[in-house]
């Protein structure tokens, strides 16, 4: 079990430095990656960079999820076609929502980032961190987006998971870093003694310290 975020990036640190990295870059999904991306980051001397995801969900029914988009450059965006031709939803149904998440996107970018750029991650080694993995419906997406960027490995690294998730996933990265895989896992959060929200003022104050 974990103390909290940075002692789960502290032992992941401990374990990517034993690997040897192409011009690394970490890549972080907020809000809960970030506390755990920022040590790796700085054990390895390589930047931080957030890949923002947005859920695009049915129209009616929010929480079930038609596709997810994902900034770039390159945008990715995904749809879930066989769920959309069995509710006899187009493209064209899901514009609206398409537009509203890209403005999410940019906006969360410009408050957590402060207007820097998103790395380029040509011919790198792209390092992706989170918290921890159940479903991996969202970390499945970013892999699948962070390859269009051309990185030259992609590298899943997470402090604990479920074992079948991670199997899943494994297709979509060059490797898998994940220190603590449970036999019996139920919640990314019974890891973790403290396991509170992160707040966007948090993922701020992580991005300037990593800028800095």
């Amino acid at each position: 079990m974990y103390r909290d975020r940075s002692d789960a990036g502290e032992t992941l640190a401990r374990v990517l430095r034993e690997i040897e990295f192409d011009r690394p870059v970490v890549l972080a999904l907020p809000r809960g990656g970030v506390p755990v991306a920022l040590p790796v980051a700085r054990a390895l001397g390589a930047p931080l960079d957030l890949v923002l995801v947005r859920k695009i969900g049915v129209p009616g029914q929010e929480e079930l999820a038609a596709g997810a988009i994902v900034d770039g450059p390159p945008e990715y965006l995904w749809l879930n076609e066989p769920l959309m031709r069995g509710l006899g939803l187009s493209r064209a149904d899901l514009e609206p929502t398409i537009t509203a998440r890209r403005a999410d996107l940019a906006e969360r970018r410009r408050d957590w980032l402060q207007g820097r750029a998103p790395v380029d991650l040509a011919g790198r080694d792209a390092i992706v961190v989170d918290d921890g993995i159940a479903t991996g419906a969202t970390m499945r997406t970013a892999l699948t987006a962070l390859r269009e960027r051309g990185p030259a490995r992609v590298i899943l690294a997470v402090p604990v998971a479920a074992a079948g998730t991670l199997e899943e996933l494994r297709p979509l990265a060059d490797r898998i870093v994940c220190p603590l895989v449970p036999a019996h896992f139920h919640a990314v959060g019974l890891h973790y003694r403290n396991f509170g929200q992160v707040s966007g003022d948090a993922v701020r104050r992580a991005m300037e310290d990593s800028a800095g």
